[in-house]
Parts: structure tokens; sequence; C-alpha cells
């Protein structure tokens, strides 16, 4: 008697920085970020540089992380003001990143900013918090 088997079907595999968005719409621009992230790239680069001689580290600003795959694929990411993943190379392919993609690197961002305006109100997280049936209150994770 012989079995047959079924074949196995693979999902998609993840997209990578050049399939995501490089934006929603909504990151917000002023005029003060801009210089904050250079000054901030040009006074830890010479630092980045004896740590990494062979180049591999990454800094972002202003571009996607993606952490989770979403629908749509915005929801699963962050655009922090600026960040910096070690050990991984500035370029893929040759081509600058649109973005940062964990789950091809594998690598989470060791240092990432968000540069207040004003109060920093609206850099705030305004995600109440929960409480368990036990009345435990934590704060909601990602």
């Amino acid at each position: 008697m012989t079995q047959s088997i079924d074949p196995v079907v693979l999902p998609p595999p993840f997209p990578d920085h050049t399939q995501l968005p490089e934006s929603d719409g909504s990151f917000a621009k002023n005029f003060h970020k801009h210089p904050q992230s250079i000054l901030l790239t040009d006074s830890i680069g010479p630092v980045l540089q004896q740590i990494h001689p062979d180049g591999h580290y990454a800094i972002g600003q202003d571009c996607g992380i993606y952490w989770r795959e979403t629908d749509p694929p915005e929801k699963g990411a962050e655009a922090p003001d600026w960040f910096y993943v070690p050990n991984v190379p500035p370029k893929l392919d040759g081509e600058i990143r649109r973005s940062y993609v964990i789950w091809r690197e594998y690598i989470a961002p060791l240092i990432a900013l968000e540069f207040a305006s004003g109060n920093g109100e609206e850099e705030r997280d305004q995600t109440p918090l929960s409480r368990s049936e036990q009345g435990k209150v934590t704060k909601p994770g990602k």
C-alpha cells in the first residue's frame, strides 16, 4: 500500500527593505531634527569608526525600523529620529537602505532616539496602562 504525501505549502517570504514603504505619510518633520541628527552622527562617527574599523554599522534617521510583519506594513514599524545598529553593513547589495528590517538582519538597534520638540508632549506615549484580573497594572508592549 502506498501513501501519497501532501505537498508542503510554504508562506511567502517576509519582505525586505526594498519592498516595504519608506514612510506612511505621517512622519512629522521640523527644522531642529535634521541638524540634531547630523550633529549626533558627525560627533559619534570617529568613535564608531574605532569600534567598527570594517565600517559594519548603520545609522538611520527618520527611517522605518520594521520589527513585526503586519498589514499594512507601517503598523509593524517605528521611525525614530536617529538610531544606530552595530555589526551590519551600511548598504545592502550596494544599495542605500530604505529602512531597517529586523527579521532580515536579526540584530536590533543598540540606540534609538526620538528628539522632543517644545515640551515633548507629542512624543509621549499615550497608551493607557492595562490591569490584569488580579489587579496588576502593566505598561503595554508592542
